[in-house]
């Protein structure tokens, strides 16, 4: 006989004791199966919960990200815009102050304005045109 082949390389003569092999082995795969199955779920749990833990985690700190972006524009706003106030403020004070000339010249003025527009509208004095008159 060959000396490298097992001893048990032929079938066995006794076909309940393949079948009781071939069962049990059969079951260990299904378990161990059964194992992996067990363990990829696992896996995919994991993952999938990390996947959602550091999207949570991403949202917060846009959040965070988000406002101190706009605490810092309205602070920025705060210190520019007080100079427009300023000069908003400072240009209806001189808006005002050429209003009131305005109306004092009015005042002073006024009387003397309506009747030379009065004297000029109603005293014409015809005159012929220098291209006439040559």
């Amino acid at each position: 006989m060959v000396s490298y082949l097992p001893q048990n390389w032929w079938p066995a003569a006794n076909g309940e004791q393949q079948s009781a092999q071939n069962s049990a082995g059969i079951q260990t795969l299904l378990d161990a199966e059964r194992e992996a199955q067990k363990i990829v779920q696992k896996a995919r749990e994991y993952r999938t919960q990390r996947i959602r833990d550091a999207k949570s985690e991403a949202q917060k700190e846009i959040e965070e990200y988000r406002k101190q972006k706009e605490e810092e524009y309205k602070k920025f706003e705060g210190e520019h815009s007080s100079g427009y106030k300023v000069s908003e403020e400072e240009a209806d004070k001189e808006a005002q102050v050429k209003l009131q000339e305005i109306k004092e010249a009015g005042k002073k003025q006024g009387d003397k304005v309506v009747a030379d527009l009065i004297r000029v509208t109603t005293d014409v004095k015809p005159e012929a045109s220098e291209k006439i008159k040559a």
